[in-house]
């Protein structure tokens, strides 16, 4: 029997295909491009895992991709830009799966923000707006300065700028304009106070919190990922508020089973969302949180996938094991990847420190804005959360990828 898995997070499939096979099943990854996953198939064990070469962007060819497996008896996505497609032909090959009218929503940032804002969810409500200087007007009036423009249906941080003033929010527009959206462009409130994500569980309407991660981002107007550790040590009444914060949210938008990665802003009136993700969180955090947890959460993501519920919804929770923290790599500028100085020094630093490649030399890094222009992650592992942060930092700060010109 087999467990599909249309696209996937670059890091995981080792504790997928680990989980499937405990489940009694084999995992078969359909994907368009094997380089995404290059560090994952290089370290996985022979035969552990099926490759299906297919356009996953061609609906007609994943369903005959699909259609030729043998034994089919899940299918699974943890992505944002296949969660839609996966909903789809799981309802069309009768396969346990989300609702599909529920995974469209949550691909909408917009529609998910004034959804919570009707239901008083949310603070504060967004506004649609052209890709257009012209727009400043407007987005002043509905949300203020500081604003946030977004893509609705962005990812990986692309797509997104913090405005604080009049020229920043013209130059924001204008940028924006000159971008490839997914979705539409919109503007929402500037949420003052510290980043965090719930990473959390559901099954039939229930949720439960199995951690919070911090997540630090950069100073640049094109806001991208920088670091984030796991779990946050916080006081038992502010994770119980925020497990139940969590769970009303993912209720009202109609998230009922299966992992969501929650990023939340803890603002001096508590949590405001940033937006929701119905997946695993990406990067490393799959990773540092079955190592933290001491268990493979993805066994939770194989019994979701065949109907059942999962067994992580009521097993203890280890806190006992170390926290662990990881740090994205960036180039400083556009290029071609030549490789990367200070790897030999990594086993020098406290905490185990790793290196996950996202990156290989030759490849082309077209801009660094955002996650296209990381090149690793550095992971390590202390006591704490916080521990864990400076270990993973002082160790990534003795990476520094080689750049070369892309150009003649």
């Amino acid at each position: 029997m087999t467990i599909a898995a249309l696209e996937s997070l670059s890091f995981g499939l080792g504790r997928m295909s680990a989980a499937a096979a405990e489940a009694g099943h084999r995992l078969c990854l359909l994907t368009a491009d094997r380089s995404v996953y290059r560090h994952e198939l290089d370290t996985l064990p022979d035969g552990a895992l099926t490759v299906v070469d297919v356009d996953t962007f061609d609906e007609s060819a994943t369903r005959s991709a699909l259609g030729a497996l043998p034994g089919l008896a899940g299918l699974l996505n943890t992505t944002d830009t296949w969660s839609v497609p996966a909903a789809d032909l799981a309802a069309e090959l009768g396969l346990p799966g989300p609702d599909p009218d529920a995974v469209r929503l949550l691909r909408d940032k917009y529609r998910v923000r004034e959804l919570l804002h009707r239901r008083g969810l949310s603070r504060s409500g967004a506004v649609r707006v052209a890709a257009s200087p012209d727009s400043a007007d407007e987005v002043r009036r509905a949300v203020g300065l500081p604003a946030v423009l977004k893509d609705s249906a962005g990812t990986s941080s692309r797509n997104v700028w913090i405005a604080h003033d009049e020229e920043a929010l013209r130059r924001a527009l204008d940028e924006a304009a000159r971008q490839q959206l997914m979705g539409e462009l919109f503007a929402e409130a500037f949420l003052a106070g510290p980043l965090y994500s719930a990473e959390t569980l559901s099954w039939d309407g229930a949720t439960r919190l199995l951690g919070v991660l911090s997540r630090h981002t950069s100073r640049q107007p094109a806001v991208r990922e920088e670091a984030a550790a796991f779990p946050v040590a916080l006081p038992p009444a502010d994770s119980a508020a925020i497990e139940q914060w969590a769970g009303d949210l993912l209720h009202a938008a109609g998230h009922h089973s299966g992992f969501a990665h929650v990023e939340f802003v803890l603002t001096t009136e508590g949590p405001e969302l940033v937006e929701i993700n119905r997946r695993i969180g990406g990067a490393l955090v799959g990773e540092v949180m079955c190592r933290s947890l001491g268990t493979n959460v993805y066994t939770a993501m194989m019994e979701e996938a065949l109907g059942r519920r999962p067994r992580l919804m009521d097993a203890p929770l280890d806190h006992t094991g170390p926290a662990h923290a990881f740090v994205l790599v960036y180039a400083d500028r556009p290029g071609v990847l030549k490789g990367w100085h200070g790897l030999d020094e990594l086993a020098a630093f406290p905490g185990d420190a790793r290196w996950y490649p996202t990156r290989a030399p030759g490849d082309v890094l077209p801009q660094v804005g955002d996650q296209r222009g990381c090149t690793g992650i550095v992971l390590a592992e202390a006591a704490t959360a916080e521990l864990a942060q400076h270990r993973a930092w002082s160790a990534a700060t003795r990476v520094c990828p080689v750049v070369a010109d892309s150009g003649p």
